[in-house]
């Protein structure tokens, strides 16, 4: 997830030296650095948080067409790559985050297309359809209503989409989305959703708590 502005980018930038990294976790390329730059709302997902959440993809991921909306490091569309997933979209409105992006799909040879673009405006001109949508926008923004109802017209049928928001302010999702798991942290709400279309119903039993990760 990165910060975003309405303003269209520039065509290109120079790639952003890390101040941190963070590490794809499982599959092909298991421990590979990402570089977080220093940026104001970029905010990676927890090595916990995507542990738990590629646990709930394993079944989904094989040949899978991804869309990281609001993509910051990439590490969420990249690692559903490390595991399996068949290519990726990865959108991203800070030139220098999107150069960082196209860098590391160079180097490790990723079936991914980098766009640096801003994500509403992208979503709405895409006409391609995804069969997992990871949407993690600047908690700032609040874009979560506006990018959920750009997604509808490009999800598969059946197709997941994990979500992540202040843990006391989950957003209103279409109603015909299936909850499959969610988690909590002491600051997100992270939770996948299945749009319809798939031929068997799966949803959290009422018996299963939520996942909470510290």
């Amino acid at each position: 997830m990165s910060r975003s502005s309405r303003r269209h980018p520039p065509a290109s930038a120079p790639a952003i030296r890390g101040t941190g990294h963070v590490r794809i976790i499982g599959g092909r390329w298991r421990g590979t650095k990402l570089a977080v730059p220093d940026r104001p709302g970029l905010r990676p997902s927890s090595d916990r948080v995507r542990e738990t959440l590629f646990n709930w993809l394993t079944p989904a991921l094989p040949g899978a067409r991804v869309l990281d909306l609001f993509a910051g490091t990439g590490v969420l569309g990249l690692e559903a790559l490390s595991r399996g997933a068949a290519r990726a979209v990865l959108v991203e409105r800070d030139p220098g985050l999107a150069a960082t992006l196209r860098e590391a799909v160079t180097r490790l040879s990723a079936q991914a297309e980098v766009h640096a673009a801003d994500a509403l405006a992208w979503i709405d001109g895409c006409r391609n359809a995804f069969d997992l949508v990871f949407l993690d926008p600047p908690f700032a923004d609040g874009l979560w209503a506006k990018a959920l109802e750009g997604l509808l017209p490009r999800l598969a049928p059946g197709a997941w989409v994990y979500v992540e928001s202040p843990t006391d302010l989950p957003p209103d999702v279409p109603p015909s989305w299936a909850l499959h798991r969610e988690g909590r942290t002491r600051e997100v709400r992270y939770a996948l959703y299945r749009a319809p279309g798939h031929h068997a119903t799966v949803t959290l039993r009422p018996d299963d708590p939520p996942a909470t990760t510290e």
